[in-house]
């Protein structure tokens, strides 16, 4: 037993002097410079494990807590006209490094998501963390959702962003996600899996107003989905793409031009996908969209 603890002990003694040998000159080094240039270097990943023992916990952290101090003193010096170029780079893989010690951790996620996608346009390489934090982090619906808004709103990928809202839904059970996730299905021409989706969580609504935004969703997708298979009837037909709803109507595809439950209006827009002025929300619509200048 008492050789056992001597030899943790040296163990660790050993790794405290070498993470000092290598932590330490560098802290020195960078203390005497402006706070906008302390980022520094970093040891790699294995280095860093190494050393770390059983602190990879603490040691997670406080890597995290030096790329947000850093990124403080960029903004600061930013707000007093001072000429900065963040190292972005070095952020990048010292968070990186910060989730190989300790994926569990959150701040590492957000401040990623907070300035990956936004100030260096590094879409993928923070989904690609996001979705590693996924692995861990099982139960947080804020990781999918981060990776889905990624998707539909820098990268225009909406089965992708179907994909992850669908699962932010799944974890947290809100109705903004399960809304999200059913409009960006039908925006990647998945309408009939939307359909699916909204129809099996309209059944499990508890919430009576709840259940009724799943409804009206679901009765508009339905609507869209009556106009596609008109539209490709007619393509079949024609071999060309339908002009305008009106013309469905007029050579016998549909019925009638299929009203909106949101109070909007169903067009088709110039590559035969179906538009609505609403974009399947109650909200009050300008001029443009009333006239059919919007897409959904």
């Amino acid at each position: 037993m008492g050789g056992n603890t001597k030899r943790h002990t040296a163990v660790l003694c050993f790794c405290c002097l070498l993470y000092a040998l290598i932590i330490g000159p560098l802290s020195t080094v960078m203390g005497s410079k402006p706070s906008a240039e302390k980022l520094g270097a970093l040891p790699t990943i294995a280095t860093l494990k190494f050393i770390s023992a059983d602190q990879k916990l603490l040691i997670g952290s406080s890597l995290v807590m030096r790329v947000i101090t850093y990124f403080g003193g960029v903004v600061e010096m930013s707000k007093n006209n001072i000429d900065v170029s963040p190292d972005f780079l070095m952020m990048s893989r010292t968070i990186h490094a910060a989730v190989k010690l300790d994926p569990y951790n959150i701040d590492s996620y957000y401040f990623a998501q907070s300035f990956l996608p936004w100030e260096v346009g590094q879409v993928d390489v923070a989904n690609s963390l996001l979705i590693e934090g996924m692995r861990y982090r099982t139960w947080d619906w804020y990781l999918p959702f981060f990776v889905a808004f990624n998707n539909s709103y820098f990268k225009h990928d909406f089965k992708s962003a179907a994909f992850y809202y669908q699962k932010a839904a799944e974890l947290s059970g809100q109705e903004l996600h399960i809304s999200l996730a059913g409009r960006f299905m039908q925006e990647s021409g998945q309408t009939d899996h939307a359909i699916a989706y909204l129809t099996l969580m309209a059944k499990g609504a508890r919430n009576p107003l709840a259940q009724k935004n799943y409804e009206t969703r679901l009765a508009a997708f339905k609507q869209v989905r009556l106009i596609e298979k008109a539209t490709e009837r007619f393509t079949t037909k024609y071999s060309r793409v339908a002009v305008s709803l009106d013309e469905l109507v007029r050579l016998g595809f549909l019925e009638t031009v299929p009203t909106d439950p949101y109070g909007g209006t169903f067009f088709l827009q110039s590559d035969g996908k179906v538009g609505t002025t609403s974009k399947f929300s109650f909200k009050k619509m300008t001029g443009k969209e009333q006239q059919g200048g919007a897409t959904p």
